[in-house]
């Protein structure tokens, strides 16, 4: 049966990052999409929507209303300042938090029944490597976001990461248990074809921290971000899913559609 063709007695979890609806072409896929095939349905949401308060705004209204649920946490460009107003990326961090609750989309964990889906906030600590000054020099992260003096890479995924330890696994193991981030949790997501130039971008792709926490919560399937690069593989037990919707031109790792990955 088709996305969107169920009967509403199956709630379906469909995933999703990297939609980057600053680009008209991205923005227009999510403005047309169907107001009436998930009414029932939830959606994942993992982060890099828009760094623009009032474009994320509009978003994350659109995704709302045609979700029954949507869950989010932000990535890093919704931590970008230099097109808002904050002072630093964590007084942003708090504003998209509190504009994701204003429009009733959850950063919070959710239950029902046997599925429970835990959010899981990051950042990337250098535990992939450490970075060139190429790269320092090309990744806008370093100017567009801005922190609090004192504060460097691992000290900003450490903030981030102990919020997680607040997160709680369900009573049962029975159930599915289901983890996002928009940070990738291990670097051995990323598929071997990789070319040698692009892998220079490896030590701001995410955290072991966040694989560890992972592991903790004994998921069953893992949803993350940030890579672009589409890919549904198992590793020692769990399942991890990247479903990026890209940059216009990016056709060949992306697939630019929504993709299910439960249903009870």
């Amino acid at each position: 049966m088709a996305a969107g063709q169920a009967g509403f007695d199956v709630m379906r979890v469909f995933c999703l990052s990297d939609i980057h609806i600053d680009y008209e072409e991205n923005a227009s896929w999510l403005s047309t999409l169907s107001t009436s095939d998930y009414q029932n349905d939830l959606l994942i949401l993992a982060g890099d929507l828009t760094d623009r308060m009032e474009l994320l705004a509009t978003g994350l209204q659109q995704l709302a209303a045609r979700f029954k649920t949507v869950l989010f946490v932000p990535g890093n460009h919704e931590l970008w300042v230099t097109r808002s107003g904050q002072t630093n990326s964590f007084e942003k961090f708090n504003a998209v938090s509190a504009l994701a609750s204003d429009l009733g989309v959850t950063m919070q964990p959710f239950h029902d029944g046997s599925l429970s889906i835990v959010p899981l906030l990051g950042w990337y600590d250098y535990s992939f490597g450490m970075p060139t000054q190429e790269l320092r020099d090309i990744w806008m992260d370093y100017r567009a976001c801005q922190w609090p003096e004192g504060y460097d890479e691992s000290t900003i995924t450490r903030h981030f990461t102990q919020q997680n330890s607040q997160q709680r696994p369900p009573q049962s193991d029975t159930g599915t248990l289901i983890t996002f981030s928009h940070f990738l949790p291990r670097i051995d997501l990323m598929p071997s074809y990789i070319p040698a130039d692009k892998r220079i971008l490896y030590p701001v792709l995410g955290s072991y921290a966040l694989e560890q926490q992972i592991r903790r919560l004994n998921a069953d399937i893992h949803v993350y971000g940030h890579s672009h690069v589409n890919r549904r593989v198992t590793l020692e037990g769990i399942c991890y899913i990247n479903n990026a919707y890209g940059y216009p031109g990016e056709t060949r790792i992306a697939a630019k559609k929504l993709l299910c990955i439960h249903e009870q």
